[in-house]
């Protein structure tokens, strides 16, 4: 089953970070309805490739005829790649090795593919479907495949693989003997693997105490909204209000009666930044899509055609026209363009990029760029201090 053709539930594990520290944004968000996307929709064929490929290298829960005309049949989509097909496959080979490992310490070892996960004990009508579960003497490890490359998602007290555990629990503790549960979260496209162990005990201790008081609330659309980060995938993050004056709030700063900023006003300005630029574009976005869509009129503003680049209505057209008053091909056509790199790799694979352009492709060091000290990429040397050291180095040898 495709992860876009599951359904959600109002407090869904996904969005479990939201609605567990912003309680009320739920039921806010009932208001709003769902926005598609191609990364989503991307994610979505990913999932049932690999539930495929699963089913049948792993599982062997496929027939090998069925499952070869159901890949002959996915091939034909505009989301298949070849670069994809091999990124499914390091997931299905992970998930193989796992499958096996497991095997050799627990011969009757199990493995499950998209699972619902009931944990309505907890949470009102909350269920997730679990991409793999692997069950064990001991051990059951729930794992998610995530397809996109944004950044990478850790699975450490990871709030949707915790309830995902839950449900794990609810279902499987009584009928296999199990202490520990694993969370994995596999994210190919970035080579990322994150896997967090807890006690069952530990599980349902945040089950009862964090989750279920948390969880009667949200679905009563009680508590306060308390903006943060978890703002990012929420539909109202454009219009809540709490969000907005949390922002406007952060903008007024209380500038000393010095002429220049000190460096720890700066960083403090730094701080805030970031976050007023991401709210003050979705409200732009937001503004933007009910002017042009919706005929919303917002006072002072008004809805205008942008700039545009000129274009040919018939490219075949103007190269027929143009050669039949007698100008070469040289000037009616550029030069041949080789793909970017992005679209290269998607268009022979991963491996054989990988294999055939090794040392033809390189990565340039990246722009610099002033991030949080909590920031996991290593801190570079400034130009200043670079020659600062040369200067230093200078004078030892002098």
């Amino acid at each position: 089953m495709a992860e876009a053709k599951r359904a959600h539930a109002l407090l869904s594990a996904s969005g479990s970070k939201r609605w567990l520290s912003c309680t009320p944004s739920p039921r806010l968000e009932e208001q709003f309805k769902d926005q598609g996307s191609e990364y989503a929709a991307e994610g979505s064929f990913a999932h049932a490739l690999a539930e495929l490929r699963l089913g049948r290298a792993v599982a062997n829960s496929i027939k090998p005829s069925v499952a070869k005309k159901k890949l002959e049949e996915m091939q034909k989509d505009p989301f298949y790649s070849e670069s994809m097909a091999e990124y499914i496959e390091q997931y299905v080979t992970l998930i193989g090795e796992r499958f096996m490992e497991a095997k050799k310490n627990c011969p009757d070892a199990l493995i499950l593919l998209e699972q619902k996960l009931d944990f309505s004990d907890w949470v009102p009508d909350g269920f997730g479907t679990g991409d793999v579960i692997i069950i064990a003497d001991g051990v059951l490890e729930v794992i998610d495949l995530k397809y996109g490359q944004g950044i990478p998602v850790s699975a450490v007290l990871n709030t949707q693989m915790m309830l995902y555990a839950l449900g794990a629990i609810n279902q499987y503790g009584a009928l296999y003997d199990f202490d520990c549960i694993r969370m994995t979260i596999v994210q190919p496209r970035l080579d990322s693997i994150s896997s967090d162990d807890a006690s069952v005990d530990g599980i349902l201790k945040w089950g009862e105490g964090v989750v279920k008081p948390l969880a009667a609330k949200a679905m009563a659309g009680e508590g306060e909204f308390i903006p943060g980060d978890h703002c990012q995938f929420c539909k109202a993050k454009a219009q809540c209000r709490a969000r907005a004056e949390k922002n406007l709030e952060m903008a007024k700063y209380d500038f000393k009666e010095s002429a220049l900023l000190t460096n720890d006003e700066i960083a403090e300005i730094l701080a805030k930044a970031e976050a007023l630029q991401k709210w003050a574009g979705d409200v732009q976005g937001y503004a933007l899509d009910q002017a042009e869509n919706h005929g919303v009129k917002f006072p002072g503003w008004k809805l205008v055609e942008g700039r545009s680049n000129r274009q040919y209505t018939d490219k075949e057209a103007v190269a027929a026209k143009l050669k039949a008053e007698g100008f070469t091909s040289d000037k009616v056509y550029q030069p041949q363009e080789i793909f970017g790199i992005t679209a290269m790799e998607k268009a022979i694979g991963k491996k054989l990029f990988e294999e055939y352009l090794a040392g033809l492709v390189i990565k340039p060091a990246g722009k610099p760029a002033l991030v949080p000290e909590s920031d996991n990429r290593p801190e570079i040397s400034s130009a200043a201090s670079a020659v600062a050291d040369f200067k230093e180095e200078d004078d030892l040898l002098s």
